[in-house]
């Protein structure tokens, strides 16, 4: 028996041919890998976790593909406990030997770490939802498919004097979870992404596409989004404003930045109940416009579904922030533990060395009711923004952040677009940039990001301070 599991499940045997699902295991195979290494350990408790994917890339730049790529990989991670002590190893090793040695190596680990008396155990059994998220056209993907979406991107940019570059890329997921505690859950997906830009000269212009099916990735309307960015107003010189603060209207793109700062600075437990999250002091109190409503939900099927965390502990939907008024942070079982009566959501991260708490992955803001002419049309004099570039958060308790904008920067002036803008270094506190949230746009779009995918619509803010 130990012969055949080898034999099905390390890595050698997933040498196939490129256009099969490389990595699909499926869930009979993963749940017998888990279990046997659940039966090697000899911890008071033990998780054994799979992370496998088969990710395929296409590189592209001065309208020609320079780079193809696949990567296939599997790893197991197994967590012990012995008391409060929790030890980790991981293997992309299957074979019954690298088994051994991994449940082994984290029980030693476990022995060894002094005890965390907040530490609650590991999480019991509740039933996991089930959802779909796997498309058999995302994961059977070929090069050949990718290479004709791109070279249809490439000819469209040089028939229009333009230059494309950006990345195509097609993955096939599978996570699961297993624990001594009788928790079993397991989930295969697929994911799609395109990132475009395209040059005019000095100008450029961006977007971008993402989804678990490859029919909701549009090449062609990607390509004529960021298209007609760079070849707005072509001629006119960009305009170089002083800095100040300047109503803008936001793109979804530039959103995404917003509603991942204010995820990293605070929409986790942990930042909350260290006191050093944006919403300490703010919950349950009006502190955004009442045009706001944030929910983070990995079921909803227009996102990219993930049913459970990387504890196997099913998702939720979580209302953030509902009509202006923060209500709640996420919690992973850690957190949980700490306030009574209180049950993980579903949002705990792996604990490596960037470790910080739970934390939102499928994040939503309520649209409104604009179009993005209304947005525009209803502004005076202000700028319209694409997106930003170099974010980075410089205080914690406002949500400070800066950075630059990028990749179609505009003058508005009497409710049209006049002119491009050089592009803008700002400084700017969120919380009270969004309580003075002008309009909202009434489509939510799908936006890749560092945490997660998200579905968001554009904002009208009244002031946003540019510094140069």
């Amino acid at each position: 028996m130990k012969d055949e599991l080898f034999f099905i499940l390390h890595p050698s045997a997933f040498i196939v041919p490129r256009s099969s699902f490389a990595l699909m295991l499926g869930e009979t195979r993963v749940q017998q890998l888990l279990h046997t290494a659940l039966a090697l350990s000899t911890a008071d408790e033990t998780e054994v976790s799979l992370s496998a994917a088969d990710e395929s890339l296409t590189r592209f730049a001065n309208n020609a593909i320079h780079q193809n790529v696949a990567d296939s990989d599997a790893v197991v991670e197994v967590r012990a406990v012995f008391g409060k002590r929790a030890g980790a190893a991981s293997t992309n090793d299957f074979s019954p030997g690298s088994l051994a040695r991994v449940v082994h190596a984290a029980c030693e680990s476990a022995r060894y770490q002094p005890d965390n008396p907040d530490f609650p155990g590991l999480p019991p059994p509740r039933p996991v939802p089930a959802v779909q998220s796997f498309d058999d056209s995302a994961a059977s993907a070929s090069p050949d498919l990718r290479a004709r979406a791109v070279g249809h991107i490439c000819r469209t940019a040089a028939h229009a004097g333009a230059v494309a570059a950006g990345a195509y890329s097609t993955a096939a997921v599978e996570a699961a979870v297993a624990n001594s505690r009788g928790l079993w859950a397991y989930h295969p997906s697929t994911s799609v992404d395109l990132t475009l830009v395209i040059a005019h000269g000095d100008r450029t212009g961006y977007a971008h596409g993402t989804s678990w099916r490859l029919d909701r990735v549009d090449t062609a309307s990607i390509t004529d989004a960021a298209l007609r960015r760079a070849l707005q107003l072509a001629g006119r010189p960009a305009r170089r404003l002083p800095p100040g603060d300047y109503p803008v209207i936001l793109e979804p793109y530039a959103v995404a930045d917003i509603i991942e700062s204010l995820a990293a600075e605070g929409m986790g437990a942990l930042a909350v109940q260290e006191g050093r999250s944006w919403m300490n002091h703010r919950i349950g109190k009006p502190a955004l416009s009442p045009l706001i409503s944030i929910w983070d939900d990995g079921l909803d099927p227009l996102g990219e579904p993930q049913p459970f965390d990387c504890e196997g502990v099913p998702k939720q939907r979580v209302d953030i922030v509902r009509r202006g008024v923060p209500t709640a942070p996420v919690y992973d079982t850690h957190t949980a533990a700490r306030e009574p009566g209180r049950v993980s959501t579903g949002h705990a991260q792996p604990v490596d060395e960037d470790w910080d708490g739970p934390m939102p992955a499928n994040l939503h803001m309520a649209p409104g009711q604009s179009t993005m002419e209304d947005l525009i049309g209803s502004t005076e004099r202000g700028l319209y923004i694409t997106r930003f570039w170099y974010v980075n958060v410089v205080a914690e308790h406002d949500c400070v952040l800066t950075g630059m904008t990028r990749d179609g920067t505009f003058l508005v002036e009497r409710g049209e677009i006049v002119a491009p803008v050089q592009d803008l270094r700002f400084t700017q506190a969120l919380i009270p940039a969004l309580e003075q949230t002008a309009a909202v746009g009434r489509e939510a779009r799908p936006v890749g990001g560092f945490y997660g995918s998200h579905r968001l619509p554009a904002l009208k803010l009244d002031a946003f301070r540019f510094t140069g």
